[in-house]
C-alpha cells in the first residue's frame, strides 16, 4: 500500500465527522495534498482549516510519511482528476477531457462523459474534438481505463463578453493557496484569503 492510500484509508472515516468527503490524496516530493469535498455545498477556507486542524495531530501520530513534509488541504478545483472508480461514476454526463497513452491513436478526446462501466473497466466518451479537431457531430467512443493516461472534468465558462463590454476579470479554475506553509503549531491555523478562485487551499509543515 503506498502512502496516498494509506493516508486516503486513515483520514476517510476522520474527514467525514465534519461533513466533508475525502476526495483524493497525492503525494509528490514533500508535499501531501488532501482534497476534500464539503458534502452540503461548495467549500470554505474556514472549513478548510477546520480539516486541516483535524487531521495534523493524527498524521503526526500514526506517522505514514518518514521526514518533513508540507501538508496542503484544498478542494480539488473546478476541472478536477477522475481516478477512482466513484469519480467517474459521479462524473458521468460532465465534459470531460480524455488523455490516452503515448502508444494509442488517437490521443485525445474531448466530449460528454455518458457511461462509466466497472465491470469492464471502461468508459463511453461522446467526443465533440478528436486530437484538438473539431467533430461535425458528437461521436461515442469507447475507450479501455487501462489505456487511458489521464481525465478530467472541463470546465466551460460560457460565451464571452460582447464586443467593447467590460471586463469582469473571472478567476481562473484551480487551487488557490489560502496560507503559506509555514511551521505547524497546533490549534492556531488560521485561514488566509483566495488569491486568484474560489477553490482555497491551507497549507501546514509538517
Amino acid at each position: 500500500m503506498n502512502v496516498q492510500e494509506q493516508v486516503l484509508e486513515l483520514l476517510a472515516p476522520i474527514v467525514a465527522t465534519l461533513s466533508v468527503e475525502l476526495y483524493d490524496v497525492e503525494f509528490s516530493g514533500s508535499t501531501l495534498r488532501v482534497l476534500v469535498e464539503d458534502t452540503a455545498g461548495a467549500i470554505t477556507t474556514d472549513r478548510l482549516a477546520q480539516v486541516n486542524r483535524l487531521i495534523s495531530p493524527i498524521l503526526d501520530q500514526h506517522d505514514p510519511i518518514p521526514g518533513r513534509y508540507t501538508l496542503e488541504v484544498s478542494s480539488p478545483g473546478l476541472e478536477r482528476p477522475l481516478k477512482r472508480p466513484a469519480h467517474l461514476q459521479r462524473a458521468v454526463g460532465e465534459e470531460v477531457l480524455v488523455k490516452m497513452e503515448s502508444s494509442v491513436k488517437p490521443r485525445r478526446y474531448k466530449g460528454r462523459l455518458t457511461a462509466f462501466e466497472p465491470d469492464t473497466h471502461e468508459i463511453v466518451v461522446e467526443a465533440a474534438e478528436v486530437d484538438g479537431v473539431p467533430a461535425a457531430e458528437p461521436e461515442a467512443h469507447r475507450l479501455d481505463m487501462a489505456s487511458v493516461a489521464t481525465i478530467r472534468t472541463v470546465f466551460s465558462w460560457g460565451p464571452g463578453p460582447k464586443p467593447g463590454a467590460p471586463k469582469t476579470g473571472a478567476a481562473k479554475p484551480g487551487q488557490a493557496k489560502a496560507a503559506k506553509a509555514r511551521p505547524r503549531q497546533p490549534d492556531k491555523t488560521q485561514p488566509g484569503s483566495p488569491e486568484e478562485s474560489p477553490t482555497p487551499e491551507v497549507s501546514d509543515e509538517q
